[in-house]
């Protein structure tokens, strides 16, 4: 009993003590709605609380954020106003007509928004352009059809508060930014730290023999995602006066392959005969660098020293694969011991080489040189088959909203209509819209409650605007600050833009009674009817997103070995990285199993494609002598057939690797040239982490089955 009114003051936290900077953009972007509000009430504007919405909308933490979100809702203002015209001007008289052609238009910059590049959140600002548009194209052609005489005048008011509101939210928060760029760089140089230090701690514990690496990668890798996709607001904040974003962006991706390549080790190193007391030794050592680099980087302790330490380890572990090519062992399993070890270390090469590429980036990002044109492009991964899902799915609701209106005569159904709509906009291009839209839901009832409040109760006589600021800024003031709490933020957005229209405020009257039930109504119901449709129609099913992720990893396996699109590296480990941060999040409901099962198949994926991109490149080495080079391509003839979906193909594959294995062994057994040897160890090393992962992970990779879920 004593714990419950602890949990509830924690809950409670952001209300009574806030972060005193999310404290400030709650009394800023208030302060500033408020303004906007006042304005559109001096010119007289036909519906000034869309002033006040907007700045909601446009406002965020960061001015970064605020910039971008406010160019691409612009952006999104202006083509939505001009559809929403044309809209009202084609269908004047033919209601049936208007809604298909609405519905469609929503409908299709879903489909827009779905491959803008970016992550399918509600962050990324490209989307959040498409979402504008689809909003203002509801808005402008729903408040034109009642009166398409006064369409230009309509969409003219609609477009004039929404740039009021847009310019008044980027001029007051330019206001507060002191030292921007001083303290961007900074934040910048924090987010490449605090990604590397997890990310080391993780290598030294597999340097040491730790079996439950993927459970600390999960954390390390959804950071890269997130951290990686807030850099772009970084880089509007500089305003491009360097490539600092770009070099961080590099600098994140570089520890994903990393953290790939660590994988590589502890794969190799599971291996029997692969360890010896020296290794251990070695480990220790290189272990022990790891995790004191993150204190010599926060000491800002000069990174030309570093990198010429890692350079030694470097060459200490080339130098000990020669010590090995010198050793003449008559035994066969001493060979093979000695064998292992070469591949050990040439693991560690590539190791120390990703390492010491993700901090020559870190250091391009905190010291950007003059002249610098490095880019490093904003990678994204888009599916047409999701994309024509979410069209669909939001063109149907919305002509669902359309018919329900002509059918019952609703004389609200416009305003029905309205609010399906910007749910459909918002959230139609998210994954999982139906969790987004019950948040939504939840934050409009509050609103409707608030504005009840004050509607009935406080401002039952509104005489002067002062009154108005007075009470509905206490209300925009909660809604701010509950946005600063993470698991209140999308009920806060839904608060933050529904309470202006709510209140409803005008010159020339107040929102009495029958306004407020009729706008609170129609609102209520329109965000409970998509939700409904969202759960009905086409809705998310994780274990057929499963089922497509894991056919998807299949086909990049063959098309990698194929050789006929130039994947690269980078590529392959970003999109890899994107499907395990993508799963994670999306695996609520998911049994645990089931989920480790896929985020394991997953790694083990992206090990074989990283393996096979390595043996592509040693396959095109003139010093790879015939037998081996026919061994190393019989491999990669047999992974490009390889789908997953038979049996046959899956074996075939486990066994022209193992085949492969054992002939590139015997042709290490009689060169004594160092180059040769130095590309067999290499290519020994790609195909044993191969056969190990397709033996390991073979219910993965093995798809009799559909789906690895076990049946209902």
């Amino acid at each position: 009993m004593s714990a419950s009114p602890a949990l509830l003051l924690r809950k409670l936290r952001w209300l009574y003590a806030p972060d005193p900077v999310m404290a400030g953009y709650a009394l800023r972007t208030t302060l500033t709605s408020l303004l906007a509000l006042g304005i559109a009430l001096k010119m007289e504007l036909g519906s000034p609380q869309w002033a006040a919405l907007t700045v909601w909308m446009v406002a965020q933490g960061t001015r970064g954020r605020s910039l971008a979100k406010a160019k691409w809702h612009l952006f999104g203002m202006v083509l939505g106003v001009i559809c929403g015209v044309v809209l009202v001007a084609a269908c004047p008289q033919a209601p049936l007509m208007f809604i298909l052609l609405l519905a469609a238009g929503i409908g299709l910059f879903c489909l827009i928004g779905t491959f803008m590049r970016g992550p399918a959140s509600m962050t990324n600002y490209r989307i959040h352009g498409m979402r504008a548009t689809g909003f203002t194209y509801a808005i402008v052609s729903l408040d034109g059809i009642a009166d398409p005489h006064h369409i230009f005048e309509i969409a003219m008011s609609r477009a004039t508060y929404i740039v009021l509101g847009i310019v008044l939210e980027a001029s007051v928060s330019g206001l507060f930014q002191l030292g921007l760029t001083k303290r961007t760089r900074q934040q910048l140089s924090s987010t490449f730290k605090d990604t590397l230090k997890p990310a080391l701690i993780t290598i030294a514990d597999i340097l040491v023999g730790k079996v439950d690496a993927l459970e600390t990668m999960r954390p390390v890798f959804t950071r890269i995602t997130t951290l990686g996709d807030q850099v772009e607001f970084a880089e509007v904040e500089l305003g491009r006066q360097d490539h600092a974003g770009d070099h961080t962006r590099a600098a994140l991706a570089d520890i994903a392959v990393l953290l790939a390549r660590a994988l590589d080790l502890a794969t190799l190193m599971r291996l029997p005969l692969s360890q010896d007391d020296a290794f251990l030794e070695q480990a220790e050592c290189i272990r022990h660098m790891f995790l004191t680099l993150p204190d010599r980087l926060e000491r800002a302790e000069p990174m030309a020293g570093i990198l010429d330490e890692l350079r030694g380890i470097r060459r200490d572990c080339r130098r000990r694969v020669v010590q090995y090519f010198g050793t003449n062992l008559p035994g066969a399993e001493d060979r093979a011991a000695m064998l292992r070890h070469g591949m050990l270390q040439q693991a560690l090469v590539e190791l120390i080489d990703a390492l010491r590429m993700a901090l020559r980036q870190f250091e391009a990002s905190r010291n950007p040189q003059p002249h610098d044109h490095f880019h490093e492009p904003i990678r994204s991964y888009r599916d047409w088959r999701q994309a024509i899902v979410n069209s669909l799915r939001s063109s149907v609701t919305v002509f669902g909203a359309g018919v329900i209106w002509i059918a019952t005569a609703w004389p609200s159904g416009l305003t029905f209509i309205m609010f399906v709509a910007i749910a459909c906009s918002l959230f139609s291009t998210l994954e999982r819209p139906a969790l987004a839209t019950q948040a939504f839901l939840h934050g409009a009832c509050c609103a409707v409650l608030a504005g009840g409040v004050l509607d009935l109760l406080l401002l039952g006589k509104p005489t002067t605007f002062e009154m108005l600021g007075m009470w509905s800024g206490v209300a925009m003031m909660l809604g701010g600050l509950a946005f600063a709490y993470p698991p209140l933020t999308l009920p806060a957005v839904s608060y933050n833009l529904f309470l202006p229209i709510m209140l409803g405020p005008s010159n020339q009257g107040r929102t009495d009674e029958i306004v407020y039930f009729n706008t609170a109504l129609p609102l209520v119901l329109g965000l409970l009817y998509t939700t409904w449709m969202y759960r009905v129609f086409l809705p998310y099913d994780p274990a057929h997103q499963r089922g497509t992720m894991r056919e998807h990893i299949l086909r990049d396996l063959h098309h990698i070995a194929d050789g006929k699109n130039n994947t690269t590296l980078d590529v392959i480990v970003s999109r890899n990285v994107d499907r395990f941060v993508r799963l994670m999040t999306n695996s609520a409901d998911t049994p645990s199993p089931v989920v480790h099962a896929y985020l394991q198949g997953i790694l083990s994926a992206m090990r074989v494609m990283l393996n096979l991109l390595r043996l592509r490149a040693i396959s095109h080495d003139a010093a790879l002598n015939p037998r081996a080079h026919q061994a190393v391509d019989l491999v990669l003839a047999r992974m490009s057939h390889f789908s997953g979906r038979y049996h046959g193909h899956y074996g075939r594959t486990l066994r022209a690797t193992l085949l492969a294995i054992q002939r590139l062994r015997d042709c290490e057994t009689t060169e004594s040239r160092p180059r040769q040897r130095f590309v067999l160890i290499a290519a020994l090393t790609a195909l044993d982490v191969i056969s190990t992962e397709l033996n390991t992970n073979r219910v993965f990779f093995d798809a009799r089955s559909p789906y690895l879920d076990p049946p209902a």
